[in-house]
């Protein structure tokens, strides 16, 4: 397959983010996902793309399978079929959606980010499925994404989509290298705190469930 436009690159990562947080509207309209991929939150880099160009892009990955076109009541909408085309699990879509909405990223930050699309158990899950995707075999089509190159002082290497085509490894760096160290860490910390508050919950939840058990055993646990 051909590398794909940055464009047809946040359509398809618009396509699959929506289909996880707004279930009732997928698939897309063309002017909801116009809007998704103009979105400036969660988006890197900010686009500002046209509904001419948007409709263009939608032909090619139509055209690659990617993307299939049906008819609404009123209007035209729109679902990607990554999953199908490439022979993926849900959980690699989601990762690649990540890394095609918001650029190269780490581990932890890739789990924080695709809670919505997918919740892994841990960081050892997400780095499973990378390397996966980036030990895909030639006939299956090679690998879809890459390591970059650790940053000097950076604590966490980050991971490419390669569906765009190859990655600038000696951009990619001098990017990585420029953020302060705070930046690098902000990911860990958000899983660790994530993580935190599902042991947090799971506890509340065991509490609950020995407090009642008590109450039917006639057992006083002051």
């Amino acid at each position: 397959m051909r590398p794909l436009s940055p464009l047809e690159l946040r359509a398809l990562g618009v396509l699959v983010e929506k289909q996880h947080t707004v279930p009732d509207s997928y698939p897309l309209s063309l002017n909801t996902l116009l809007l998704g991929c103009n979105q400036k939150t969660a988006r890197e880099p900010l686009m500002n793309a046209g509904e001419a160009e948007l409709l263009t892009s939608l032909d090619e990955l139509k055209a690659l399978g990617l993307v299939i076109e049906s008819s609404g009541s009123r209007v035209m909408r729109y679902e990607h079929n990554l999953a199908r085309v490439l022979r993926l699990p849900g959980q690699s879509v989601a990762i690649l959606a990540l890394l095609m909405l918001r650029g190269p990223q780490t581990t932890a930050e890739l789990r924080v980010n695709t809670e919505r699309l997918h919740r892994f158990a841990d960081l050892s899950a997400v780095e499973g499925f990378l390397d996966e995707l980036a030990a895909r075999a030639p006939e299956a089509g090679g690998p879809l994404v890459v390591k970059l190159p650790r940053a000097p002082g950076a604590r966490e290497a980050r991971w490419a989509q390669l569906l765009g085509g190859p990655v600038d490894l000696s951009a990619a760096a001098a990017a990585s290298s420029s953020e302060p160290a705070d930046a690098v860490m902000a990911g860990e910390i958000a899983a660790l705190r994530a993580h935190q508050r599902q042991l947090q919950g799971e506890v509340l939840l065991l509490r609950s469930q020995l407090q009642r058990l008590a109450l039917e055993l006639g057992v006083d646990l002051s």
